[in-house]
């Protein structure tokens, strides 16, 4: 028998944006129902094993609120549960790793303490209940508005049908949207399409997508041999050599992304050269008393596991599962050509002591939960974010776009990864911008909302708006507007367009913690 489950809010995905929803829906005293695919919550930050990617006022001003509390938390959870020397106790920006993408890079299991405590009073009280394990399967819609979602166990195929007036879609990849028939637009649109400056030429190219990454975790034991079993595909990404690229994929050349100029890497910190290790490094024994940590532990996001020979959206269940193993792949064959072949400073070659760290990130094999998905479906919105609103050749005031609906705010280079149409990074400035009520609405569907990556943002500034503090925020506000439009009896779309409704809405995220507007300051 099919069980029915009802709440005010159904959140259709764990993620970064999910948490965050729930959170903020839960705060207003609504009961959620929230799924997750894995057994982890947070999405990039935890289940993905991406470090935070966060722009350079961080620590100061240009998150929400919540967002910030989720970043002290973390330095509190370092501070309470390790034994950290007297200076790293003392310091209030604590960056556990070291890491120098991030102020704050941390394990992957960090972040999950952290956000498990922050929804712990309302899992408690059971206004939040999470189902983990269970994908959508199907949703029913009449006219205009989702009914219920049928979802289903991955692991025992129990089905479960939920209803509420309320759903958003936080899945990493859009999938409440083909599902439900709600409009979207996948990959690059064109320039006729949208007069972007870097949108393609020609016919727009719904296939071509950013490159994902199975992330992976690993610490560097000299003297040691971690070598793994040689990777199935090895000797395919041994040798492969894409046609942007100056050397072999699995080397250590590369290309700087806002100019395509080839850069040379190291592995590990020491020389003038940019080194991948210490880019997402997650620990840093110096933080801690002497024998806590062995070695350092980095999260390997690099440019030389990035994925993009094909696409795990819109395609069939064979075709994407072939893509998920060969991403798998080469994450894997990354890391056995780091061990055997890579060129050491001392003439040697390979660093059999690399040892891959599965219960960093709670798997068997020691790669990331789930793929680090850049670019989702994305919604046909009451409101696209185009190059032209945040891109700063196309802004000569120096400001972005006002946008008079704003429910946050965030600041990103438009940062493209090479994608599955073959084309190199788009790597270009952006201002400091706004996040519009009218890009996380369908222009259809009247009680759904767009809750993380796949608001409607085009291929091109999808590249500022995926990122870690950007997604919380969208799924903070989407959580914060389904329970204003709950007790107003409205739906998002009469919130956006009724100018005192919408002053109220905002009035709201204010004193929630959310800021809608920067300061004035410089591009990124």
């Amino acid at each position: 028998m099919v069980k029915e489950w009802h709440a005010d809010v159904v959140i259709i995905g764990g993620g970064t944006g999910g948490t965050a929803a729930a959170l903020a829906a839960a705060k207003s005293g609504k009961n959620v129902i929230m799924t997750e695919e894995t057994e982890w919550i947070g999405g990039q930050l935890t289940s993905q094993a991406v470090p935070p990617d966060e722009h350079p006022w961080i620590e100061s001003f240009g998150c929400t609120r919540s967002y910030r509390e989720f970043r002290q938390g973390v330095r509190q959870y370092y501070t309470r549960n390790f034994p950290l020397t007297a200076e790293s106790r003392a310091n209030t920006r604590l960056n556990p790793g070291s890491g120098i993408v991030s102020r704050l890079c941390h394990e992957p299991r960090a972040a999950l303490a952290v956000l498990n405590d922050m929804l712990a009073p309302y899992i408690h009280s059971g206004r939040i209940k999470i189902i983990y394990g269970y994908v959508l399967e199907e949703a029913e819609v009449e006219g205009d508005q989702i009914i219920s979602v049928t979802v289903k166990n991955i692991s025992h195929h129990q089905r479960i049908v939920l209803q509420a007036p309320f759903f958003l879609d936080a899945t990493e990849c859009g999938d409440l949207l083909p599902a439900a028939g709600i409009e979207y637009v996948t990959g690059a649109e064109s320039k006729a399409q949208t007069g972007e400056a870097h949108a393609v030429d020609g016919a727009a190219q719904p296939m071509n997508m950013q490159g994902f990454t199975y992330c992976f975790a690993m610490d560097y034991v000299p003297n040691e041999n971690h070598t793994i079993d040689k990777p199935e595909q090895y000797e395919f990404w041994r040798t492969y050599k894409p046609d942007f690229w100056p050397d072999h994929l699995l080397s250590l050349s590369g290309v700087r992304p806002s100019t395509m100029e080839p850069v040379r890497y190291e592995i590990f910190p020491g020389t003038n050269k940019f080194s991948l290790f210490q880019y997402r490094q997650i620990i840093d024994p110096s933080h801690f008393r002497k024998g806590t940590f062995q070695s350092p532990v980095s999260l390997v996001n690099w440019p030389q596991n990035d994925y993009w020979l094909g696409s795990v959206i819109d395609v069939s269940e064979e075709e994407q599962n072939r893509h998920l193993y060969g991403a798998k792949q080469l994450s894997l064959s990354l890391l056995y050509w780091l061990q055997t072949e890579a060129p050491r400073l001392d003439g040697k070659l390979g660093y059999p002591g690399l040892r891959l760290r599965p219960d960093v990130v709670g798997t068997e094999d020691g790669l990331a939960k789930y793929p680090y998905i850049r670019e989702s479906r994305r919604i046909h919105a009451e409101f696209t974010v185009l190059e032209q609103h945040v891109a700063t050749h196309a802004r000569p005031d120096g400001r972005a776009e006002f946008f008079h609906d704003s429910v946050g705010i965030g600041c990103y280079r438009i940062d493209l990864h090479p994608s599955t149409g073959g084309k190199p990074y788009i790597d270009i400035s952006s201002l400091p911008f706004q996040i519009p009520l009218g890009s996380l609405i369908p222009k259809r569907v009247t009680n759904v909302l767009a809750a993380c990556k796949n608001i409607g943002a085009t291929h091109i500034t999808n590249g500022c708006y995926r990122l870690h503090p950007v997604e919380w925020n969208i799924g903070e506000a989407a959580g914060y507007c389904v329970s204003y439009c709950l007790d107003r009896k409205l739906v998002p779309t009469a919130v956006r367009n009724n100018e005192t409704e919408m002053a109220q809405f905002q009035q709201r995220l204010t004193q929630e913690g959310i800021e809608l507007g920067w300061p004035s300051i410089h591009p990124v």
